[in-house]
């Protein structure tokens, strides 16, 4: 893909977006697994949205401190790839979820404020991956999705031991920028490619996409 920016597709919910964000390049796509989402999925449904994904892409399951019996129950029934925990799940949790189901594990960290900066620290040693997200507010339903940004001043030019990702109120206006300013190689989108909560546009996903290589120009 132009410009080598990993993008991942979150929140996908019907085969026309899952074939959309594969056809224009994204090397995730993202499920996820929380009643109190729009864009929430069974684990049946997200299993036939799997089978249209090509071997090669990451398929990914966000949950949100699920315990061990939902994802039993999720692993059951989706072939994935990638866990990644979205709550308020501790170091601790993160490896013993990565023992038990041999997956790799991507953990969301919230991001305010530089004081918000050692909890990214705390996961390293346990977190094959860490997305870089904006710390949701206090009255938020959902950790995630909320269409947010954070300063991104905050992480310009900062390395960490694994592999990270961007997210956070990202946009295909605002991507380019946030890639030049942070230097991100994996950018993460869920609203900001929605014409309403939980509906994917597939004019936005491929804006996205294709902007992700604009920094580069």
């Amino acid at each position: 893909m132009p410009g080598g920016i990993n993008v991942k597709i979150c929140g996908l919910t019907d085969r026309q977006s899952v074939r959309v964000a594969v056809d224009s390049g994204a090397r995730y796509v993202g499920f996820v697994f929380f009643a109190k989402s729009p864009r929430h999925l069974e684990p049946a449904a997200a299993a036939e949205l799997a089978a249209v994904v090509p071997e090669g892409l990451c398929k990914v399951a966000l949950t949100v401190n699920a315990d061990d019996a939902a994802l039993d129950r999720l692993i059951e029934a989706v072939p994935l790839d990638m866990l990644q925990l979205h709550g308020s799940e501790t170091p601790d949790r993160v490896a013993e979820v990565r023992q038990r189901y041999g997956l790799p594990v991507m953990k969301a960290v919230g991001l305010a404020e530089e004081s918000d900066l050692p909890r990214l620290d705390d996961y390293l040693r346990v977190a094959d991956q860490v997305l870089v997200d904006a710390k949701p507010p206090r009255t938020a339903v959902l950790p995630g999705g909320n269409g947010l940004a954070f300063d991104w001043r905050l992480i310009a030019g900062r390395r960490w031991s694994v592999p990270w990702m961007l997210a956070g109120g990202l946009t295909p206006d605002t991507v380019a920028e946030a890639i030049a300013m942070t230097g991100a190689q994996q950018v993460d989108v869920s609203s900001g490619v929605e014409s309403a909560p939980g509906v994917k546009d597939a004019a936005l996903i491929r804006a996205f996409i294709a902007a992700t290589s604009a920094h580069a120009i």
